[in-house]
């Protein structure tokens, strides 16, 4: 039973990991189902936590009512179309580790990371919007 609950854990996992598209909790659970029928969403969930609180995983937030998850935990922002939904990568971030140290240092406080998330429209969305003018 343990190894099972693993090779579940394993299977959320490499979910995540193996997409760009930020998914959801839903989405990687439609993922790995028909190799784990019998794992439910509430476990997926509860996997997908604790892989945040591991730092293995980060939550971008909630977006079109789904929170969406991100394997890569590296230093980069994120845009989100307010049309369509799309989260996409940001390689950038707008706050250098000096420029995050000062801002602390202002406010008394220690940072240790920082999420930055823009929004409006992605390129295809914008370019409808365009071709209806």
């Amino acid at each position: 039973m343990r190894e099972n609950f693993s090779r579940k854990r394993e299977a959320i996992l490499h979910a995540v990991e193996s997409t760009k598209c930020h998914p959801s909790a839903e989405w990687v659970y439609a993922q790995i189902r028909t190799e784990h029928p019998d794992i439910s969403l509430a476990t997926v969930y509860r996997n997908l936590k604790r892989f945040c609180e591991q730092g293995r995983v980060r939550s971008i937030g909630v977006v079109n009512g789904q929170e969406r998850f991100d394997a890569d935990t590296s230093a980069h922002s994120h845009f989100i179309c307010r049309n369509c939904g799309a989260v996409l990568d940001i390689p950038e971030t707008p706050f250098s580790p000096e420029a995050l140290e000062a801002l602390g240092a202002r406010h008394g406080l220690l940072v240790e990371q920082s999420d930055v998330r823009f929004g409006g429209l992605c390129e295809r969305c914008a370019a409808k919007v365009q071709n209806k003018s």
